[in-house]
């Protein structure tokens, strides 16, 4: 900021925030801050608003107990969307969603799915736990009680003296979440080191990583402590962070750079991010590069000793340009402010190119970064290499938190030597739900694996088997699959095989050929397949780079391909959240079979599971322990927990959930009686319970469906009264959304709910999901009268039900056009739901009353209006709201009907004249053209209605008619 005094400048740094010292700062909280909305005169008012020197930082949504707390994190993001207060949220933060027993958080503009939990983890937690229990057990002044419990809050002071007058209370789930992340050192600290800017997209630290990196930073500040180095040596004490994959590790690197960057204890650190492959090197860099982080990459080994030799702060580079650069300069740098942060550290920090990398920066302090537990026989290593930094976190914590999908593990295995029985009883089971020429066309590509040698029919009856599974359960969701080929040939083979089958699209992503191989004469290009194959996509893309990077692009985000055909490559580090099957075909071990499991586990949404489908029995049917087996034997059992999960473990569901379902129409005498159901679901609360439980029901069976096991093994008869019960209770539900008028339910959307009711229900066997009737829709109206098309079949009181929600859907949705009208109209229509209920009329009196008051709704039958203003719609809802403010005085100057009528009437008439004068098209968005109309229809009822009519409207009545007449003119005009 710059200032003159007396023609003398000078430049001052204005300091908004003393993020160094919280108590320098202003805090306060209000509730209920009303926010004008964009583009309108009505407000919005966030429940609580916390503000850092007059700058709102938190916006808290509070919810009751009773309702989930997804509600409050749905609220706080429409809040943020541009109809509604987006300016607020321009300077926010943090946001937050709580209940008493839940609370959630995130930066504004976060998706759903990627807000998050905050659990208190380190030594100091049990301090924090006493600290919480003192402050909501602490009583308040008298003096801070009344500033607190004044205005709208007076009622709720009587509630809280009750409640302090008993003793203590417990900490609640809501107290521990809001003095986590709210108090004024550790929001400022969140805000200040834990946020940035990743691609444009604010994020914010997770519990785990702002406890570790804490750790980390208090653990790196002590010199001359490292078992890693000899006796006397300056060098700081490293350390393994061990957290899962999913978890944030590139964001956690990031994180950690900034915040070694901000201790004013580290003077100018040096940090250098170490991996042992171009493509992870290249990802990391492109994570710093989004976050705003410059950094040098090494480009070969000269050039990372030169950008050693000018003290650059920040470097990416392979490991094995040490030993290249050792070779050309042998070069030394003892600073002891070097931080070598080494990502994968399980495979990049031992051996030669290690030793080497300690050798040129012997001070240094060597930070490993790993998403996989340790092998027992690495943990020695780690711990000569400084030790696990605390906290770690786990695929266990990582799944109890939703940060990462769940894996459903499922064993298939594809016989070589069936016998006929076998083969029919798999296409019975397989193919109930097709056509005779499908079935046709699928046996005849069957039998195409007779024609091939021994080892290419295992692939091509492996392909068949990939391709029937995700037609059967993936294919048209928008989820993908990534399948692992045991080589670069058989890569290309099961591309092969998948095309001829020609059920999905697929692509090959592998890393080029040795050129040594594949040869016969000189100057002949290669003449294996994989050749081949090589130089047709070079052809193709241009590069390997641009190869990679577009098959890769368009499996993240276009149609095709649907199968990802790997070898190596893109079984570690490769993030596509849509990808959501893992086809195993080949054997893998140890930390490349954790990392391979794990490309499947990102959060996506309408993703509830990652699927791992082993055809190389690598695990076979996950009955044991996972220790038990080889490819896992290294590691500790507690590492691994939470790793997989049976998919018969969700298969086992299914009957309790089956079970569930029907257990809501106990009360139903008949169980063909239709009618009784639909009535029985009039209820809401059992009507939404119904919806909940048709949704597991339906989630378990298409879970179930995909199992191999599950299909072969299943009663057929059992199987088939699933199906039909599936498709019973859809009907029932698309019958009871109609009858009660309710919006569609993107449950039914889901892709996995759609996919199952596609693939293993005939489409004219369930009854299409519509939208409500439409009751100004005559045509539709009179299908509902007169028992036409989907209404044939329905009794009397169905299709008076039908009109009579549909009514009151229409009524409560156009509310705001015309409040005084659909209010009265509303009350008619739930008179006669209640005496239908109560069966004080008959279903055809029930039917004729809200067909007459559907009429009246429909046509708009304004019969309690003036002549003069009947016809003029707009001006009809104004007189709903003048005449009652009217009415309230009308005793002080003896008036009768008539006379109110008459001026309630030309005052509707005079607003809609005012607002029509000012009317443009951007007029919602021009405040001051705004205020002009408010100030005119102002100025009309104080000279107009007091000067000429003699009636003196109160100031607050004015502004009562001026607010609820631009709301509703709002409504009207919006578009």
């Amino acid at each position: 900021m710059e200032q003159t005094i007396e023609s003398d400048s000078k430049s001052f740094t204005l300091n908004y925030i003393d993020w160094k010292t919280p108590s320098n700062n202003s805090f306060h909280v209000v509730a209920e801050f009303s926010v004008e909305r964009a583009r309108s005169t009505e407000t919005v008012r966030p429940d609580i608003v916390l503000f850092v020197n007059g700058i709102p930082f938190s916006v808290i949504e509070c919810k009751s107990p009773k309702v989930d707390v997804e509600q409050a994190v749905s609220q706080n993001i429409r809040n943020q969307g541009d109809d509604y207060i987006p300016r607020l949220f321009t300077f926010v933060q943090q946001v937050m969603a709580v209940n008493k027993n839940a609370a959630q958080y995130a930066t504004a503009g976060t998706p759903k799915k990627f807000w998050g939990v905050w659990k208190e983890q380190g030594k100091e937690q049990e301090d924090k736990d006493i600290d919480i229990d003192k402050a909501v057990n602490t009583a308040l002044s008298d003096d801070v009680k009344s500033q607190l419990f004044s205005g709208e809050f007076s009622t709720a002071r009587n509630f809280f003296d009750e409640l302090e007058a008993e003793g203590k209370r417990l900490v609640t789930e809501q107290d521990k979440s809001i003095y986590s992340l709210c108090r004024p050192e550790r929001l400022l600290d969140l805000v200040y080191r834990f946020t940035l800017f990743d691609g444009g997209i604010k994020k914010v630290a997770r519990y785990q990583q702002y406890f570790v990196i804490k750790a980390t930073i208090a653990r790196i500040k002590k010199l001359g402590s490292s078992s890693q180095s000899a006796e006397g040596s300056s060098s700081r004490q490293g350390g393994v962070i061990w957290h899962t994959q999913g978890s944030g590790k590139s964001l956690t690197m990031v994180m950690l750079t900034r915040a070694m960057a901000l201790d004013p204890q580290l003077i100018n650190p040096r940090i250098i991010l170490v991996t042992d492959r171009d493509d992870l090197d290249k990802q990391l860099g492109n994570t710093f590069a989004a976050c705003g982080l410059s950094r040098e990459r090494a480009t070969s080994g000269r050039n990372l000793v030169k950008h050693l030799k000018d003290k650059v702060g920040l470097i990416t580079t392979l490991i094995h340009k040490f030993e290249k650069g050792w070779v050309a300069e042998k070069f030394v740098d003892e600073s002891q402010d070097i931080f070598v942060l080494v990502d994968e550290s399980h495979r990049t920090n031992f051996g030669s190119l290690a030793a080497r990398m300690r050798q040129m920066l012997p001070n240094a302090c060597f930070l490993g970064f790993t998403g996989t537990p340790l092998l027992k026989k690495e943990k020695n290593n780690f711990a000569k290499f400084g030790g696990l930094i605390e906290p770690h976190y786990t695929i266990k914590q990582a799944v109890a938190d939703e940060a990462v999908l769940p894996l459903l593990y499922e064993g298939r295995h594809v016989e070589m030597e069936q016998n006929q029985s076998a083969i029919d009883l798999w296409f019975e089971r397989h193919t109930a739900d097709l056509s005779k020429e499908q079935k046709a066309d699928l046996k005849k590509k069957y039998a195409r694996a007779e024609m091939l040698n021994k080892a290419d029919q295992v692939i091509y009856m492996r392909a068949f088997d990939i391709s029937e599974h995700f037609r059967a359960n993936w294919q048209g969701t928008g989820f993908k699959a990534q399948l692992v080929a045991p080589g670069k040939s058989a890569a290309l083979k099961y591309q092969k095989f998948l095309q001829e089958i020609g059920t999905v699209t697929t692509e090959v992503v592998i890393s080029s050929p040795d050129t040594r191989e594949g040869h016969e004469e000189v100057d002949e290009g290669p003449t294996d397949d994989v050749g081949k194959f090589w130089e047709k996509m070079m052809k193709r893309f241009g590069s390997e780079d641009e190869y990679t990077k577009q098959v890769i692009n368009q499996f993240k985000h276009g149609d095709d391909p649907e199968i990802l055909i790997v070898v190596d490559k893109l079984l570690t580090g490769f993030d596509a959240p849509r990808n959501t099957v893992l086809y195993l075909c080949r054997t893998l071990r140890e930390h490349t079979l954790l990392q391979a499991i794990a490309r499947v586990n990102r959060l996506y949404e309408g993703k509830e599971f990652g699927y791992i489908v082993d055809y190389a029995s690598v695990l076979g049917e996950l009955d044991e322990a996972l220790t038990m087996y080889e490819a896992f034997e290294g590691f500790d059992e507690d590492d691994l927990a939470g790793t997989l999960t049976s998919i018969n473990e969700e298969v086992f569901k299914l009957p309790q959930r089956y079970s569930d379902l029907w257990d809501l129409f106990k009360e139903v005498k008949n169980s063909k009686d239709e009618e009784a159901y639909e009535v029985l679901l009039a209820d809401n609360e059992l009507r939404e319970e119904f919806y909940e439980c048709l949704s597991a029901f339906s989630k378990s069976l298409g879970i179930a469906l995909s199992s191999e096991q599950f299909i072969m093994n299943s009663d057929e008869n059992k199987l088939k009264k699933y199906k039909d019960d599936l498709k019973r209770f859809q009907n029932l539900k698309a019958a009871v959304k109609l009858r009660y008028a309710e919006a569609i339910d993107y449950r039914d959307y889901e892709p996995k709910i759609k996919k199952l009711l596609d693939t293993h229900i005939q489409a004219n066997e369930v009854t299409q999901l519509n939208e409500p009737v439409n009751i100004f829709d005559e045509k539709m109206f009179n299908m509902v009268k007169e028992d036409q098309g989907v209404y044939q079949t329905k009794t009397t009181a169905s299709k008076a039900d039908t009109i009579a929600h549909a009514t009151k859907r229409s009524i409560s949705e156009n509310m705001d056009e015309d409040p005084v009208f659909y209010e009265k109209f509303s009350k008619l229509i739930q008179e006669a739901i209640d005496d239908f209920k109560a069966r004080r009329i008959s279903d055809l009196e029930y039917l004729n009353r809200v067909i007459d008051i559907r009429n009246k709704v429909a046509t708009k039958q304004h019969d309690d209006v003036p002549e003069n203003i009947r016809e003029n719609d707009e001006a009809c809802a104004y007189f709903g709201l003048v005449k009652p403010q009217i009415e309230k005085i009308a005793m002080l100057y003896d008036m009768d009907e008539d006379q109110i009528d008459t001026i309630a009437s030309e005052t509707s008439l005079a607003i809609q004249r005012i607002i029509d004068v000012h009317w443009k098209v951007d007029f919602w968005d021009d405040s001051d053209i705004q205020k002009t109309a408010m100030n005119d229809i102002d100025d009309y009822l104080y000279d107009e209605v007091k000067e000429q009519h003699g009636v003196a409207l109160s100031l607050e009545q004015m502004d009562e008619i001026i607010e609820k007449t631009m709301q509703v003119a709002k409504h009207r005009r919006h578009h």
